[in-house]
């Protein structure tokens, strides 16, 4: 575990934490595995030399990844937020996410294919979603009706 960070997130897995860490690594900026441990003996759900925890950053923020079995499942309860610049940025981020096996849900979240879950929002929106009133009210009708963010009608319904 990366031990210069006071607080990490753990997120578990069944078995696949080193792949999803890859994944995350690849799809990200400032992401990274920094490392893998194994487990030196058998434990309930795996042998010895199987993967136990993977050390990782997910745009910036660390991570420690355990294969800890079936047990416990990943819920909306917890996102990753991420906050985007661009359309292009949105789109590339979501595809990857859904284009890997994940699935679409509504007003910019998915989920990827380990069932963890993402937020993915355009600045264009928060910034919507904070001038208030009208435009406020608007921005949140379009928004309702879309799975991924469209930042053009976003921006439409802010203008009215």
């Amino acid at each position: 575990m990366n031990t210069k960070h006071k607080n990490t997130i753990c997120l578990w897995f069944d078995k696949d934490a080193h792949e999803a860490a890859t994944f995350y690594a690849a799809t990200f900026p400032d992401s990274a595995v920094t490392s893998v441990f194994h487990a030196p003996s058998d434990f309930p759900g795996g042998k010895e030399g199987d993967v136990l925890t993977v050390s990782f950053t997910v745009l910036g923020i660390p991570c420690l990844g355990l294969n800890g079995g079936p047990a416990f499942k990943h819920s909306e309860a917890f996102s990753f937020a991420v906050s985007t610049e661009t359309q292009e940025e949105t789109d590339r981020y979501w595809n990857a996410i859904v284009g890997n096996g994940g699935a679409e849900s509504a007003c910019g979240w998915c989920r990827d294919r380990w069932g963890l879950s993402w937020q993915i929002t355009p600045r264009a929106l928060t910034d919507a979603m904070a001038a208030g009133g009208e435009e406020t009210k608007r921005v949140f009708q379009a928004m309702m009706t879309m799975t991924k963010i469209d930042i053009a009608a976003i921006e439409a319904a802010r203008r009215g």
